[in-house]
């Protein structure tokens, strides 16, 4: 009967119903060939949950999970197995879950392979980084489409530097004309004021000698000594300035500098004397006079170092500079300057006590009178 119906749907190409009345009643004592999975129309009415429950799997598990459990399970089934345990129905059932698990994994399957097949489609459409990395991210499309693209950006690119100079270079020409006379104005201010300063400087050159202000001078009538030491340096620019200091005279930055550090060292002194005439220990009102005393010193380094910072400006060398001064620093050096001072008279005053305990010891009572004489 199996070879009549493969016969009959190969030759007629379409599905063989085969009903019960056709079926021998000798047939229908075998359960395994007379069954719905002869009947190529049958549809299975078990859920893929339940399918997954007979075959004694999870969803989502393996296909290698899913064959080994179907042969697990149709050895412990199958009618023609000699084991205790075989069940026609029971394999039947077995064997539609499998046939039902095995369609619902090859759904998911082309499911996800079309997903994929997108993503890639996807993926050659969308622009990659790389593309970014040319062209200067002009365009879009493919590099070819991107490279067109680009070479018409630098065209427009070019012409448009092409416009801008040409605009620049005719705008140059009718602004030269202005530009060169107000130019020759600046010169010719130029030149006025320095030839107006150079007669002034002569004239009152001339004037001073006329008045004998250079008959007083140093090494009058003597040539002047060449300057050989460093063949870098003018002579005449050296010679000037040794006139200057030899006459007394001083840079700004100099004047500034011996100001700065004398005033540092009157205000050094000032604090250390202003401590010592409070002495100690410190009371209340000894400690208010300090306060009062740090806070006017405050001010006075307050004020230095603005004429640190004019000297500063006024320096040509930066090895020169000066730091500011630190209030604190300074009154932190003040008490230690206090302390050791009294430790030096304390010091001092012992050693005195014990030359005149030598000397009572010495001249016994003649030492008391002349101490009494000298009171």
């Amino acid at each position: 009967i199996k070879w009549f119906c493969a016969m009959l749907t190969n030759n007629t190409g379409h599905h063989l119903v085969v009903r019960q009345a056709m079926i021998p009643r000798i047939l229908k004592l075998f359960p395994y060939i007379y069954g719905n999975r002869m009947l190529s129309s049958y549809k299975p009415k078990s859920s893929i949950k339940d399918s997954y429950k007979i075959l004694e799997l999870e969803e989502g598990c393996s296909l290698d999970d899913i064959r080994n459990s179907y042969r697990s399970l149709a050895k412990k089934y199958h009618p023609d197995s000699s084991a205790a345990t075989a069940d026609a129905a029971a394999f039947i059932k077995v064997e539609e879950a499998y046939r039902v698990v095995l369609d619902d994994m090859a759904t998911k399957k082309k499911s996800s392979k079309n997903d994929e097949d997108e993503e890639d489609l996807f993926k050659t459409k969308s622009p990659q980084h790389r593309h970014y990395l040319s062209f200067e991210g002009v365009g879009i499309g493919t590099p070819s489409q991107r490279e067109k693209q680009y070479m018409q950006f630098r065209v427009d690119r070019a012409t448009e530097q092409v416009l801008e100079y040409q605009k620049r270079r005719l705008e140059s020409q009718y602004a030269g004309s202005d530009l060169m006379k107000a130019k020759d104005v600046r010169e010719s201010k130029k030149m006025k004021i320095t030839q107006a300063v150079e007669r002034l400087v002569e004239d009152l050159i001339q004037e001073s000698m006329a008045k004998g202000d250079f008959d007083n001078l140093r090494g009058k009538g003597k040539p002047l000594q060449k300057f050989s030491d460093c063949p870098h340096i003018d002579p005449m620019t050296h010679n000037l300035n040794r006139i200057l200091i030899d006459n007394g005279y001083q840079p700004e930055w100099i004047l500034m500098q011996k100001e700065i550090r004398e005033t540092i060292e009157r205000l050094r002194k000032s604090i250390v004397a202003s401590r010592s005439k409070l002495g100690g220990p410190m009371t209340l009102h000894r400690q208010k006079q300090w306060n009062r005393i740090c806070e006017q010193f405050i001010e006075d380094i307050r004020k230095l170092n603005k004429r640190v910072d004019n000297f500063n400006l006024v320096v040509p060398l930066l090895s020169r500079q000066m730091m500011h001064f630190s209030a604190d620093k300074e009154i932190v050096r003040a008490q230690e300057t206090y302390k050791a001072l009294m430790e030096n008279r304390e010091v001092s005053n012992s050693d005195t006590k014990e030359n005149e305990e030598e000397n009572v010891k010495k001249n016994g009572w003649k030492s008391s009178l002349f101490k009494w004489l000298n009171l």
